[in-house]
């Protein structure tokens, strides 16, 4: 190994990692044996198929936790694609997955592998329950995402149009999906700061600093208090919007609680809409025969969408768990293992897409709509937002439901940067300004977090 690392814990210091990892006196996710959260999992023990801290000759493991790692991934990512596809990451106690037939195949495979929920993370199972998948939910949502996605966008574009210059990635695509959000539950206009707020510490919380950690769950029980008398007030005098329709459901374990409507947002993708519009436009300024392109053929947003969720997925990994022992890759995943799905490497496998590292809004060998059942469709790849789950099994036009997720968010990216085409002419990159993209963390979404412009 280029550079062993002491990964022990110094006295007395205290561990931040709170599932399988801690860090230690350097700084380094150290792996814990015998640790469990949440009820009704259980940690594993290592496989002697691999020898303890196994030394691998072209990535030091401390890559993957380095702050280089968080700022660009890709060089990491191509590492372990092309001499690592099932790579035994003793550090943080998992097996990356980074070829992009390997990693669907995984990521479908209910039968062996599960995902957990944010929940889970956070280790409170019982605060309330996940009410996504109602049917009265979905489309209460459905309808407020199309009825508000071009008003939202132009309500902000009005507070900046003036101004010839403005911070899209801060002032637009940070606020849009908030902005959405709570047009989506009806919830005061004045209320947007403190509920952003809160909204985002949930967020952020459920991973692996126990700091944000305990900030995101007090977050989560002042949402709840704030939530419980809006959901009496919508029982006893329904809506159209989606606590209302939360108020409405006929649990058959109990009518719904404030907890539920905290869980269901915590649970839902936060990260695809926010962080694939930053996306969108920061590739598109920094490629301008593409965004001539676009501008002038409004058709091509959608396809710069999917190219954006393939070039510069804002979710680079996905977490899975083996149920039981599972014999891939030639290896012995054991009961419990995580699996890293890594759709940053995979949507830029080159056995799969032609120049996978240049950004062409009318690629030919992407899928142009979500793919169905798994990740290809019409025998062309679909890029991996995982963000946004598995792509829906149900017909392109169904009867009884409303679009999926996937193609909802789709929708909406696309009226927005519509919006941003029409009320932001001559859009280009403020001089002097090199924006670049980046996870304020390890494991947080991969985005552009200013993007400086100017306009006429």
């Amino acid at each position: 190994m280029d550079g062993e690392a002491d990964t022990t814990l110094a006295a007395g210091e205290r561990p931040i990692w709170s599932g399988d990892m801690t860090i230690g006196r350097n700084g380094v996710a150290v792996a814990r044996r015998a640790v469990t959260k949440g009820a009704g999992y259980r940690s594993y023990e290592i496989h002697q198929r691999m020898r303890v801290q196994q030394s691998t000759e072209k990535l030091n493991p401390l890559r993957l936790v380095s702050a280089d790692f968080a700022v660009s991934p890709y060089p990491v990512f191509e590492i372990l694609r092309e001499n690592y596809p099932c790579y035994r990451d003793w550090i943080g106690n998992s097996y990356w997955i980074s070829r992009y037939d390997d990693v669907t195949s995984v990521f479908v495979d209910d039968a062996n592998y599960e995902s957990r929920s944010k929940l889970w993370f956070y280790g409170l199972e019982d605060f309330g329950r996940d009410l996504r998948e109602h049917l009265p939910v979905l489309v209460s949502q459905a309808k407020s995402l199309d009825a508000n996605a071009s008003p939202v966008a132009n309500a902000i574009l009005d507070s900046i149009a003036s101004l010839g210059e403005a911070d899209l990635a801060i002032e637009f695509a940070a606020r849009y999906p908030i902005e959405l959000l709570m047009r989506t539950l009806n919830l005061p206009a004045a209320d947007f700061d403190a509920f952003a707020e809160r909204y985002w510490s949930m967020q952020r919380g459920f991973d692996w600093d126990p700091v944000a950690e305990s900030q995101g769950e007090q977050a989560m029980r002042e949402l709840a208090d704030y939530f419980r008398p809006l959901l009496e007030s919508r029982r006893a005098n329904p809506g159209t919007d989606m606590i209302s329709a939360i108020a409405g459901l006929d649990l058959a374990d109990g009518p719904a609680t404030a907890e539920d409507v905290v869980v269901t947002l915590l649970e839902a993708d936060h990260e695809t809409l926010h962080g694939g519009l930053a996306n969108l436009w920061f590739l598109l300024l920094a490629h301008p025969d593409q965004l001539h392109q676009v501008a002038h053929d409004r058709r091509l947003l959608k396809f710069a969408w999917f190219e954006t969720l393939r070039h510069s997925t804002p979710v680079l990994t996905a977490r899975r768990f083996a149920r039981h022992e599972v014999e891939r890759f030639g290896l012995l995943l054991p009961e419990g293992a995580m699996v890293v799905c890594a759709a940053g490497a995979a949507n830029h496998d080159p056995r799969i897409y032609s120049e996978p590292d240049r950004f062409i809004v009318e690629r030919k060998d992407l899928c142009p709509r979500e793919p169905r059942g798994q990740y290809r469709a019409d025998g062309l790849p679909a890029g991996l937002a995982f963000g946004l789950g598995k792509p829906t099994r149900y017909p392109a036009v169904p009867l009884d439901r409303p679009r999926s997720i996937y193609a909802l968010t789709r929708d909406t990216a696309v009226a927005a940067s519509n919006a941003i085409l029409d009320r932001l002419p001559g859009l280009r990159l403020a001089p002097g300004t090199t924006p670049s993209l980046r996870s304020l963390r390890i494991g947080e979404m991969h985005t552009c977090w200013r993007l400086p412009v100017k306009f006429d």
